[in-house]
């Protein structure tokens, strides 16, 4: 049948097989979790290089750099703006529903595994996140795979070319020559892509069976509950004022929505929504800056994380947290929320940060939430998408760089040009990221 060739629904009977293997033979599925791990590195290692060839040749199509100052501008407004509404979101449910009353987790023991991840934690401060955005060489921020060194890199380059060189400039051709060839190959990588979840979700389900979907499960439940109603009800309200459809957005990008469903990562979506955004009438320059940006800095899912964490942990080892606290806690959560990878577990990293850099609440309260660190971590990679999506379109029409037309014409034609199976066969052509088209 031929709904079977789409790629969401493989890795929709993936993921499912995956949780009754996971259950049912939970030591050999333990054993799938380099099929996971071997994806997601497949994916980290385009990652990268698409993002140079889109940022520069979008920004060489912006001969005004005072319009890159405004996008830039604008682009940063929003991501504060929807983060921290994203954390006061997640501080009023946690308020409201006090998940971790009862619990009088007191006396907890700090356990090796959460003791090396505060230990790297402990040494992040304001100045040392700012300095880590400039690499020690160009190479170096590749070799590490750091998007906010990439994206610094990518738009130093593209500054430099949109000024310096002209439009038939055989550096542009050349890049634009690598781009064809990283989506063929991305095409390539995403026909693994039901393996990849199958093997993510196996071993994540195995390693834990079926009493993580119990344990701690109001704190689940609440955290899922918070995201969802913040991605229909604020970024919904955000789509209805920019005169977009949230339902649409949310159906152009279901596939790369199962895809983090079953990794539990927002990188293994980067490359593919690099490409169908600009196919569904963003212009190419909003796309190539705002979705990498917006993987570092406009983190909804993360501020929701952080926020009903924080919460948590202190009431259930019973330590005063006051309001006043809490509008301090969530300051320094707009800082220590920015940056990192966005692999599962980052935004556990980035509690132990906020942990550490508060001291108000026990540190030793972390080893609460790393057994059902998984379960959230799958819930923010999903917000995290959806809430960059948004970013983009929104942005595009604040920009007037949006035709809403391609947007309707992907959704009719089921986005077949963005498919494996579509570009591996030739029925279609990677769409390149260049603004103006």
């Amino acid at each position: 049948m031929a709904i079977f060739r789409q790629l969401y629904v493989q890795v929709l009977i993936a993921i499912v097989v995956a949780v009754v293997f996971g259950l049912l033979a939970p030591e050999a599925a333990v054993e799938m979790k380099p099929l996971g791990d071997a994806f997601i590195a497949l994916l980290r290692m385009l990652l990268g290089p698409i993002i140079f060839c889109s940022v520069v040749l979008g920004l060489t199509h912006v001969r005004d750099m005072g319009q890159l100052g405004r996008l830039a501008f604008k682009s940063l407004l929003y991501f504060e703006i929807l983060t921290t509404l994203g954390m006061a979101a997640g501080f009023v449910a946690v308020n409201l529903f006090h998940p971790g009353d009862g619990l009088h987790a007191t006396n907890l023991v700090l356990s090796d595994s959460v003791s090396k991840i505060s230990g790297a934690a402990s040494h992040f401060t304001a100045v040392g996140f700012f300095l880590s955005i400039i690499p020690i060489t160009i190479v170096d921020a590749f070799a590490k795979g750091e998007i906010l060194q990439v994206l610094f890199v990518s738009i130093l380059t593209g500054a430099a070319l949109s000024i310096g060189a002209g439009k038939d400039s055989p550096i542009l051709r050349g890049i634009e020559e690598a781009q064809t060839v990283l989506f063929r190959i991305l095409s390539f990588v995403m026909r693994a892509a039901p393996l990849g979840a199958f093997g993510a979700m196996a071993a994540a389900v195995g390693a834990h069976g079926g009493a993580t979907l119990l344990y701690l499960a109001k704190v689940v439940i609440l955290y899922w509950a918070t995201s969802l109603v913040f991605v229909f009800g604020v970024l919904g309200a955000v789509c209805v004022m920019a005169g977009l459809p949230i339902f649409k957005l949310l159906r152009l990008i279901r596939e790369e929505l199962l895809l983090v469903l079953g990794t539990a990562s927002g990188e293994v979506a980067l490359p593919r929504l690099m490409l169908k955004l600009e196919k569904a009438g963003c212009d190419g320059s909003i796309v190539g800056f705002v979705l990498p940006a917006g993987y570092s800095f406009n983190l909804d899912g993360t501020g929701i994380y952080l926020a009903i964490a924080v919460g948590f942990i202190a009431q259930a080892t019973d330590t005063p947290f006051s309001f006043g606290q809490q509008i301090g806690v969530l300051a320094i959560m707009l800082l220590t929320s920015k940056g990192g990878t966005t692999v599962a577990g980052g935004a556990f990293i980035k509690l132990a940060a906020t942990l550490q850099t508060v001291r108000a609440l026990p540190l030793n309260g972390l080893g609460l939430l790393f057994g059902i660190d998984r379960l959230m971590a799958t819930c923010t990679a999903l917000t995290n998408v959806v809430g960059n999506t948004v970013a983009v379109f929104v942005i595009a029409k604040w920009e007037n760089a949006f035709d809403h037309a391609k947007l309707d014409a992907c959704l009719a034609a089921e986005m077949p040009a963005a498919t494996p199976a579509a570009l591996v066969s030739g029925d279609a052509q990677p769409v390149m990221l260049k603004a103006g088209e």
